[in-house]
């Protein structure tokens, strides 16, 4: 199952959790007890989960594969992408009577190295 999200794609996966029957019960109980779904709470923990152990920079993704790689790449692409689609707008932003100073020039060439990088990696895969 694959979900457009901001121009990427989350795919979803089924995760099987072992725990004892007692365990199982009761938070089956606690969650029937405060109307909350099961997969919702599973879903919210496993979610935070992540965020934090990204945050911790205990996250190393498996780049083994050839494929694994090239997504991780195209993912640093279209980051990079809507860093210089964002500079592009500040910088056309800037007042005409501005435009000539160092905050256009800096935008101009940030926009630029962003534009040869992207044309770099574009060319990797």
């Amino acid at each position: 199952m694959c979900e457009k999200s901001g121009g990427g794609c989350i795919s979803a996966a089924q995760v099987k959790i072992s725990v004892p029957p007692g365990a199982a019960h009761a938070f089956k109980t606690a969650c029937k007890a405060n109307d909350t779904s099961m997969t919702a709470v599973i879903s919210g923990f496993m979610s935070q989960y992540s965020k934090d152990v990204m945050q911790k920079g205990e996250y190393a993704p498996n780049l083994s594969a050839r494929r694994q790689r090239k997504a991780a790449v195209q993912a640093i692409i279209y980051q990079l992408e809507r860093i210089r689609d964002n500079e592009e707008h500040y910088r056309d932003n800037i007042p005409p009577n501005l435009q000539g100073g160092s905050a256009y020039e800096a935008a101009d060439q940030c926009i630029s190295t962003l534009d040869e990088t992207l044309d770099l990696l574009a060319s990797a895969y």
